[in-house]
């Protein structure tokens, strides 16, 4: 199956989607990550304020297959929770790229950002699997 890797995002070899806007990273699973977890049941995130520090977890996603944690592409402040998707996670099976996106983080330093894979290189990541 193809999967929409859009250019102008960075991502997260655990299949994360991290989309920059000045210094405010907004974050979302990836279109291969929601297929690979079949109907996602529950959903548990940080909180607004919380630190989070690039590659640690900032959260849970389960599925009817399995639970999986979620990874903070970038270090920073959580300043917005979709909290939507904590009443019906179910919006992340239809939409994981665009109303399914997770949080918002402000960022501490631009940096990290060499650390994520661009659209190229996460899409030899999932043709590998």
């Amino acid at each position: 199956m193809a999967f929409i890797v859009p250019e102008d995002l960075y991502y997260t070899k655990d299949h994360e989607w991290a989309q920059v806007d000045e210094n405010i990273v907004t974050v979302g699973i990836t279109e291969f990550a929601q297929e690979a977890l079949g109907e996602i049941v529950y959903l548990e995130m940080r909180e607004e304020g919380s630190k989070v520090t690039q590659g640690e977890s900032f959260g849970v996603i389960e599925s009817v297959k399995a639970a999986s944690d979620l990874y903070a592409p970038v270090s920073g402040t959580i300043i917005e929770v979709n909290t939507a998707l904590l009443d019906d996670p179910s919006v992340l099976n239809d939409d994981p790229m665009n109303e399914g996106w997770l949080l918002r983080i402000e960022m501490d330093t631009e940096k990290e950002l060499a650390n994520l894979l661009r659209a190229a290189d996460y899409k030899k990541l999932t043709n590998d699997k």
